[in-house]
């Protein structure tokens, strides 16, 4: 008696509900087969009615204990249903084309006082670095750590610290992509983690690129003091217009989460730092996309490119691309 009073409720269970299964199929097969254009407006507004309905349908079922076949068919049918709901409306070419012609360059101007701000920290810790270093060299290793120095400071004679700048072609073309690949993360890692530190308020943030700054000035003094600075500039610059841009706009990000830490305007202090770090995450984005080409310049470029002349171009070619991105006039969105 019982087992015909639970096939009489999945009986009834099925034809109450039959119809709104079969409409939701029928639509999510379509949107298998054609992708979202083949699904009209009206069809579009109902298909996540129809969702909420299968997943009530699919609550019930598994409560009651009904059939097994009806269990199963509605557990294959809502997740279908899942990815026609939620997967993305655009194909993934759209979306890369959207966020490189304006999603990075929104979230770049949102924080634009911010990248300010870290690039101006960049210069004033390079004036301060060169300063230090030039007036007493033997701070240089004080600014510097012996790591990153790799032989090069106050005791090096001019020729050595040129041939550091004239060294690319001793490179094999396995050791530069290995060397590329290095710098990647290297820089990435960099610039992300100023991106992070701006949960603790954006100080850490701007201490690490202060630092940074002290270090680049210290290098610009001592090539200086040798007579290499144009020589520096080339070797620098054709990879680090594109370097120094990502790990500025990284800082900017981390003081943009920062400063919604500290000052939340009209919404709650958690709702201004998630939306501050969806600006951020767009930003860490683009950032990658910049770090990847400065990794190539400074892998493959600049030690191909050994001329000084040659560089510069490439530096000023690349300065004027990233002005003219960041400065192109952006589309007014409602």
């Amino acid at each position: 008696m019982s087992e015909t009073g639970a096939d009489l409720r999945s009986y009834q269970f099925r034809r109450e509900r039959e119809a709104v299964w079969q409409e939701f199929e029928a639509l999510v097969t379509r949107f298998e087969a054609r992708g979202i254009r083949a699904l009209n407006s009206q069809e579009l507004a109902r298909l996540p009615v129809l969702y909420r309905a299968v997943l009530s349908s699919l609550s019930v079922a598994r409560s009651t204990s009904l059939d097994r076949n009806v269990l199963a068919y509605l557990e294959d049918l809502a997740s279908r249903g899942y990815f026609s709901v939620y997967s993305p409306r655009r194909p993934l070419w759209a979306a890369l084309l959207q966020f490189l012609t304006s999603g990075f360059r929104d979230a770049v101007h949102a924080a634009r006082w911010h990248i300010a701000l870290a690039a101006l920290l960049l210069v004033l810790g390079s004036l301060a670095g060169f300063a230090v270093t030039a007036q007493s060299r033997d701070l240089f290793y004080t600014l510097v750590p012996e790591s990153l120095a790799d032989g090069r400071g106050p005791t090096s004679t001019a020729d050595e610290l040129h041939d550091v700048l004239v060294s690319g072609p001793e490179f094999e073309s396995g050791e530069l992509s290995i060397f590329a690949s290095f710098l990647f993360t290297h820089n990435t890692r960099v610039g992300f983690i100023a991106l992070a530190l701006g949960l603790a308020l954006g100080v850490p943030t701007a201490l690490l690129v202060f630092q940074n700054g002290l270090m680049l000035g210290a290098f610009v003094a001592i090539y200086t003091s040798r007579g290499l600075f144009i020589d520096l500039a080339g070797w620098l610059l054709i990879h680090g217009v594109t370097e120094l841009t990502a790990i500025v706009i990284c800082g900017g990000a981390g003081l943009y989460i920062g400063h919604r830490v500290v000052f939340p305007r009209r919404r709650s202090r958690l709702a201004e730092v998630m939306r501050a770090g969806c600006v951020a995450a767009r930003i860490a984005i683009g950032a990658v996309i910049l770090f990847v080409i400065a990794g190539l310049l400074e892998g493959f470029g600049r030690q191909t490119i050994i001329d000084t002349g040659d560089r510069l171009i490439v530096a000023a070619v690349t300065a004027l691309c990233l002005a003219t991105y960041f400065g192109w006039p952006r589309k007014k969105t409602a």
